[in-house]
């Protein structure tokens, strides 16, 4: 069985190819930037007797995922799960908006996990099963202030993942996704600590969730305990949303 998690060098990615290398997969850590982080990953699957490889590809560049997914079926000859992660958080409120984050945000964060579900699907037809698990967030039905285009991109990833779900269902490939709230990674570093203070207080269980958190879901949806289920976005906030 092979894994593929993009954005798979640290926080939720990462966590994601621990959990899923644990489950018994082959993973791919796909990744942009940090080759010394993504090594550390693999590594790590390594330390407990995982298996895997590193792939430095740019998902929102449609010949990086074609190249991408071309060796990885080489190697292993199969491709059982995607986990679409990979993306940017680049807040902004609508009057100091640019071209550029706009362009920046919907590449990766959406044309990405298209670019990549559409090359993974093509793999997953030969064996008539396969899932496709997208990493969204609470943003896509949650309004908050100077995310307005952050959480565009998600309520995308929220509609084509149930679209994708019923185009793909009659060939075995389930869609899902999940939608976290505020996690412990570092994207969360970037807000000052009163402001966190201020989430902690209208989020019911008064707590920030972690990376595991995430992947204990993802693993879940890539397994077969999870056979009957697509189209769904799992929300995981810890009450935020109520």
């Amino acid at each position: 069985m092979v894994a593929i998690i993009t954005g798979a060098s640290r926080g939720i990615g990462k966590a994601c190819a621990l959990r899923l290398a644990r489950d018994g997969y082959k993973v791919v850590i796909n990744y942009a930037n940090n080759d010394k982080t993504a090594n550390e990953v693999l590594e790590e699957v390594k330390s407990f007797g995982g298996e895997g490889m590193v792939y430095k590809a740019d998902v929102s560049k449609p010949e990086e995922v074609k190249a991408m997914i071309k060796e990885v079926y080489k190697a292993y000859g199969e491709i059982d799960v995607l986990v679409n992660n990979a993306g940017i958080v680049r807040d902004q409120y609508l009057l100091m908006l640019s071209e550029e984050n706009l362009d920046a945000c919907f590449n990766l964060n959406v044309k990405g996990y298209f670019y990549m579900s559409q090359a993974c699907a093509l793999k997953m037809f030969k064996k008539k099963k396969g899932a496709i698990i997208n990493i969204s967030s609470v943003s896509g039905h949650f309004a908050l202030p100077g995310q307005s285009v952050y959480g565009a991109t998600k309520g995308a990833v929220n509609q084509m993942t149930r679209t994708l779900a019923k185009e793909l269902a009659g060939y075995g490939i389930r869609v899902n996704a999940v939608a976290p709230g505020f996690i412990e990674t570092e994207m969360l570093n970037h807000i000052p600590e009163d402001k966190k203070e201020e989430y902690l207080k209208v989020i019911p269980m008064h707590k920030l969730g972690n990376a595991e958190d995430v992947a204990n879901v993802v693993s879940f949806l890539a397994s077969d305990e999870s056979k009957y289920i697509t189209g769904e976005i799992i929300t995981l906030d810890g009450g935020l949303s109520l």
